[in-house]
C-alpha cells in the first residue's frame, strides 16, 4: 500500500508534467510555447505565459522556504518578476529552472515526515505541511488552464 507521502509526491508530479486526470498538467500546457507566445499579451489584463512560469517558480520556492521554517511572505518582485529578454534561451531556462524547483519539492515531500503532515510548518500563515503540498498542485492546475487558455489566444491573435 502506497503511503500518502508517495500520493502527494505524485500529484505534484502528474499536475506538473504528468497525465493528470482532468486535462494538461502544467508542462504539457507549455508544450510548444516559444518565447515570443510566452511573453505575449492576447489577453488585456492578463499576466503572460512567461509571468505564471516565474509566479510558479516563486510559489515553489515559498514552499521550500517555509519548509526551511522561514516564514517570510514572498516580494512582489519574487511573486510576479518581471521577464528577463524575450529570447529563446532565457525561455528555455525559466522553464528548466521551475522544473528544477519542482523536482526539489517532490523530494521534499517524498522524505518528509510523515507524522508531521497535519502540522503548520511555519506559525504564520498557519497551513499544514499537506495544505502546502496538495495546495501547490492546485495552484499549478489553476494556472495550467490559464496557459491553455493563453496559449489559444496567442494563437488565434496570429
Amino acid at each position: 500500500m502506497r503511503t500518502e507521502l508517495e500520493r502527494l509526491e505524485e500529484q505534484l508530479r502528474l499536475s506538473f508534467e504528468g497525465e493528470a486526470w482532468h486535462g494538461p498538467s502544467v508542462l504539457d500546457a507549455l508544450d510548444g510555447v516559444t518565447a515570443d507566445v510566452a511573453s505575449a499579451h492576447p489577453i488585456a489584463g492578463a499576466h503572460s505565459i512567461w509571468e505564471l512560469v516565474l509566479h510558479l517558480t516563486g510559489t515553489y520556492r515559498l514552499v521550500l522556504r517555509r519548509l526551511n521554517g522561514d516564514a517570510r511572505p514572498l516580494r512582489a518582485d519574487e511573486d510576479w518578476p518581471d521577464i528577463p529578454s524575450p529570447t529563446e534561451t532565457n525561455w528555455r531556462a525559466a522553464v528548466e529552472e521551475l522544473g528544477r524547483v519542482n523536482a526539489q519539492l517532490r523530494r521534499v515531500v517524498s522524505n518528509f515526515r510523515y507524522d508531521r503532515l497535519d502540522e503548520p510548518i511555519v506559525e504564520q500563515p498557519p497551513y499544514s505541511a499537506y495544505v502546502q503540498f496538495i495546495g501547490t498542485t492546485q495552484h499549478d492546475l489553476y494556472h495550467a488552464g490559464q496557459i491553455v487558455l493563453l496559449k489559444r489566444a496567442a494563437q488565434s491573435a496570429r
